[in-house]
């Protein structure tokens, strides 16, 4: 029995009162009949566990297969198993087989005939996070696309954010792009580099996700699958990049969440009369950011933890 309900209890005070003052007052106690006390009376054996619901299941019927015909089926089935479920029925029913086909199915099925020709999937088991020890050690690095609203210049004009947040102190640089590709994410990558250098952090490691702003690592063909502009530059900078598993944007979890941030606080009330605009804002947003008070850094903000670690 894996769990105790309030039924069993009830039935356990019952049993109890029945043996220690008799079927009748516990019959008028317990507003229960005579033959229902009986029943759980010889149905206790001392344990609780012994009052619970048993299974009403039918242990035969009526309309089931005959031992003959599992047998009819069992020797046919072996002689025959290359034919399908409807050529095994019809040969059956030459045999005086008069089951309908699902019935046959259902039995081929209990007699182990048809199993599940797909594998299990193995269930993916996410490797445990790695907590960075200093910064600089791994930037997570994503595009977010300005939200259409909030764009107020000529019709068609498309903004972008890209976003690179310390994953130790959750320090940002924002940069905003006109255009988001290969050739913009290397200008970002560039500036965004040197932005860390000033603060004194030296970038190890950059991750992104799979977009081809970043990577061709899924391009169609292997003649395109060649090195990207930002890929180029990571390697001339001496810098890692570490691509996530597709389809898993949780493991960007840092910048994705900061983009959630950003919408909720930045871009839901701003709106940008130009490009230049846009990128003046974006700047003054950065920097109200960065001191902004974080749970994670025991409620300081990324300047101060930063200027608390050197």
């Amino acid at each position: 029995m894996d769990r105790i309900t309030q039924e069993m209890k009830f039935r356990h005070s019952l049993v109890k009162y029945a043996k220690a003052m008799g079927v009748t007052k516990t019959a008028r106690k317990y507003n229960k009949c005579r033959q229902y006390i009986y029943f759980w009376l010889k149905r206790y054996d001392g344990t609780i566990e012994s009052l619970g619901d048993r299974s009403r299941r039918p242990r035969h019927h009526p309309n089931q297969h005959t031992p003959a015909e599992v047998e009819l089926v069992k020797r046919i089935h072996r002689h025959n198993k290359q034919l399908g479920l409807m050529e095994l029925w019809f040969k059956l029913r030459d045999k005086s087989y008069i089951r309908h086909f699902v019935s046959l199915y259902r039995l081929l099925k209990r007699l182990g005939v048809f199993k599940n020709s797909k594998d299990k999937k193995p269930k993916y088991i996410p490797k445990p996070y790695e907590q960075m020890q200093y910064p600089g050690q791994r930037v997570q690095v994503d595009v977010k696309k300005v939200p259409r609203e909030c764009v107020k210049g000529d019709f068609g004009d498309k903004y972008y954010q890209y976003t690179a947040i310390d994953e130790y102190s959750r320090l940002r640089y924002l940069g905003a792009f006109e255009q988001a590709n290969t050739y913009s994410s290397e200008q970002f990558l560039m500036e965004m580099v040197a932005w860390f250098a000033k603060k004194n952090i030296r970038v190890e490691c950059v991750q992104t996700d799979n977009g081809f702003e970043f990577t061709k690592r899924f391009a169609k063909t292997r003649e395109e699958r060649n090195l990207t502009l930002f890929e180029m530059r990571l390697e001339s900078l001496g810098i890692r990049h570490k691509l996530i598993r597709p389809y898993t944007p949780r493991h960007n979890g840092k910048v994705e969440r900061s983009h959630r941030e950003d919408q909720k606080r930045f871009y839901n009330r701003a709106r940008f009369f130009s490009f230049q605009d846009f990128a003046t804002q974006l700047k003054r947003h950065n920097q109200r950011s960065n001191n902004m008070p974080m749970r994670p850094l025991n409620y300081r903000s990324p300047l101060v933890f930063l200027a608390a670690c050197v």
